[in-house]
C-alpha cells in the first residue's frame, strides 16, 4: 500500500537524508588512487554510528557492509575490498541510514582523480537525468513520468538505461511501494500524491543496457563491462515541484569534489 507520510514522518526522513548526504560528502573527500573502497566503509560506518544512526545496509538480507561501492562496470551493490582504486576509475557509493525508526538512502558516482571525457559525459548525464526525474515528480504525475524524464534524456547522449533495478518509495523501510523505473511512459505506473517519499536512482551504462549479477548474489556488473553511473536522492512529491531529502551539496558546494 502506498501512503503519503505526514509532516512529522517527512522531518524524521529529512534528518536521515542530511545525514546519508554528509556522510556521502566524509567518503568524497579521502575517494582518490591508492584508497581501498573498505578503508571508505569503515570511515562511513564510523560518521554514520557517531551520528547516533545505524548504517542500515550492513546485515540487510545478508549484504555484509555499510555502504555499496561499485567500482566501473559494476552499476550497484558492490562489496567493499581491500583492492586500491586507480586513477580513471569511477566509484558509485550508495549509503543508507536507520535514525529514530525512519530510514536515508542516497548515492554518488565519484570520478577517481583524472578521468577521460566519455567518462565524464557519463558522469554528467547520468546526475543531470536524476534531476529530470525529480522534476517530474509532482503530485498528479505517475512513476512513468519519472522514468520518461530519466529514460529520454539520458537516450538521446547515447546512453542506456537498466531495466532490472529500479527506484523505490522509502520511510519506515528501506523500500517500500511504489517501485520507480527509470524507464517508461508518460501518463503509466503509480498516481503520485502530495507527501509520498520516494528513493529516484538513475543508473546510467555507457554501452548496452544487459546486466548480470555476480557470483556473490550481489554486484550488478555491465554485461558488456563498460563503466556504469549511478546518483540517488530522496524527494518528497508536492503540488508543482518536489522537494527534495537528500543533497549533493556537501560534496560539490563545500569541495569534497572539483569540476
Amino acid at each position: 500500500m502506498i501512503r503519503p507520510k505526514t509532516e512529522e514522518e517527512i522531518e524524521l526522513l529529512r534528518i536521515n537524508g542530511e545525514l546519508v548526504s554528509k556522510t556521502l560528502a566524509e567518503v568524497g573527500k579521502l575517494v582518490a588512487p591508492g584508497v581501498t573502497t573498505a578503508k571508505l566503509c569503515e570511515v562511513a560506518e564510523t560518521f554514520i554510528r557517531d551520528h547516533g544512526a545505524i548504517p542500515s545496509f550492513k546485515g540487510f538480507d545478508g549484504f555484509p557492509a555499510a555502504l555499496c561501492m561499485s567500482v566501473n562496470d559494476v552499476v550497484v551493490h558492490g562489496f567493499p575490498s581491500d583492492r586500491p582504486l586507480e586513477e580513471g576509475d569511477i566509484l558509485s557509493v550508495d549509503c543508507g541510514t536507520l535514525y529514530k525508526g525512519y530510514n536515508g538512502d542516497s548515492a554518488y558516482t565519484f570520478p577517481v582523480g583524472e578521468v577521460d571525457a566519455e567518462t565524464r559525459k557519463l558522469l554528467d548525464v547520468t546526475k543531470a537525468s536524476l534531476y529530470k526525474g525529480i522534476e517530474a515528480a509532482v503530485a498528479g504525475n505517475r512513476t512513468g513520468d519519472i522514468g520518461y524524464a530519466v529514460q529520454s534524456y539520458a537516450e538521446s547522449f547515447g546512453f542506456s538505461v537498466v531495466r532490472e533495478l529500479e527506484g523505490h518509495g522509502v520511510g519506515r523501510k528501506m523500500h517500500e511501494d511504489p517501485g520507480v523505473p527509470n524507464y517508461g511512459r508518460r501518463g503509466h505506473g503509480a498516481r503520485l500524491v502530495d507527501g509520498m517519499t520516494i528513493c529516484i536512482e538513475p543508473m546510467i551504462c555507457a554501452g548496452g543496457r544487459g546486466v548480470y549479477i555476480a557470483k556473490n548474489g550481489w554486484a550488478v556488473h555491465t554485461a558488456d563491462h563498460k563503466k556504469a553511473a549511478h546518483y540517488e536522492l530522496t524527494v518528497v512529491v508536492r503540488k508543482g515541484r518536489a522537494e527534495q531529502l537528500s543533497t549533493f551539496d556537501y560534496i560539490e558546494k563545500d569541495g569534497s569534489i572539483k569540476f
